[in-house]
């Protein structure tokens, strides 16, 4: 079985890495996005996150990983869905926007393309990269 790659992104200030390790897991939902949506609902059990401060840090804080597939998202009667995470390790060193950007490894990131989605993936070598630039 193949594992998938991700990053997620959550305002520090509304849900951030911290207290997903507090809680030990989280709905994540509110996703008000096509795209956004399309890649939950690709997120599979065991898939691993980075879980990534937008705005206020702009940095990879830790790594998430998939404990529930894509479910209909309860904070809304449209067709919109929210999946589990659960927290595995906080980085030992967050990895800021601005050292990813510089990295050539990293350059052809979602997260660089398309800015806005809260939801994207990344390739294995991208995710490897990110967590070696945390040590």
């Amino acid at each position: 079985m193949s594992r998938n790659y991700w990053l997620i992104k959550s305002e520090p200030t509304t849900y951030s890495f911290e207290r997903l390790v507090k809680d030990g897991s989280t709905r994540w939902d509110g996703v008000r996005n096509f795209a956004a949506r399309n890649n939950l609902r690709a997120m599979k059990t065991g898939d691993l996150c980075l879980f990534y401060h937008s705005n206020e840090g702009k940095l990879v804080a830790g790594v998430a990983r998939v404990s529930r597939e894509a479910y209909q998202d309860p904070t809304s009667d449209e067709d919109w869905s929210a999946v589990d995470v659960a927290p595995v390790r906080a980085l030992a060193k967050p990895v800021t926007l601005q050292v990813m950007r510089e990295h050539e490894a990293l350059a052809k990131m979602m997260i660089f393309r398309r800015g806005r989605l809260s939801v994207v993936p990344v390739t294995k070598e991208e995710f490897d990269t990110v967590l070696k630039l945390s040590r």
